[in-house]
């Protein structure tokens, strides 16, 4: 299903990471553009939105900010807030005035710190009220819970499948990847 030349013409932007992703949906012939932002900084995150052009697919990776922040409560805030900003100014600069989009979230395994399952946790609850929010404006969200012995590369596979034209099907939807949430 997932073959050469299956995502050529689509843009997917990337923030806060999911080098992983980049090259897998490179691979299928997607064009990767990253969203150049601190993701806590809501004014820059709106200016690097509307500098991205016409993105189908975002994909916005929590795990790092998480980790960064050292996990915990602080981790948990720097996910929950840089995705939200990466996800609003996307919809709000590109999708809502357009045909729609899609947004994949991803974050932390559970082994990265106290609260990543809360953040997980979030990241499900966020996709299944955007699929329903913003379902007018063509809009679907998911989210990608990876467990602790979930690898890089089948985290990217299942974010290109989302990217295709077979993940047009699925909204609201928290996939748990490893067993694990």
């Amino acid at each position: 299903m997932l073959r050469s030349g299956l995502l050529v013409g689509t843009i997917v932007a990337t923030a806060g990471g999911a080098e992983a992703v980049s090259t897998a949906v490179a691979a299928l012939g997607a064009t990767t553009v990253a969203l150049e932002a601190d993701l806590r900084n809501e004014e820059a995150v709106i200016a690097a939105a509307a500098a991205l052009g016409p993105a189908a697919v975002l994909v916005c990776d929590t795990a790092p900010a998480f980790v960064a922040a050292g996990g915990g409560i602080e981790g948990l805030g720097a996910g929950l807030e840089g995705a939200w900003n990466a996800t609003r100014a996307v919809a709000n600069a590109i999708w809502c005035p357009g045909d729609g989009g899609r947004v994949v979230l991803l974050g932390p395994r559970p082994r990265d710190g106290a609260h990543a399952a809360a953040l997980g946790a979030a990241r499900g609850n966020t996709a299944r009220t955007l699929s329903i929010e913003w379902a007018r404006y063509g809009i679907r969200a998911t989210a990608v819970q990876p467990g602790d012995a979930t690898t890089d590369d089948e985290i990217a596979w299942l974010v290109a499948y989302l990217a295709s034209p077979a993940g047009a099907y699925f909204t609201g939807c928290a996939f748990a990847l490893g067993g694990e949430t």
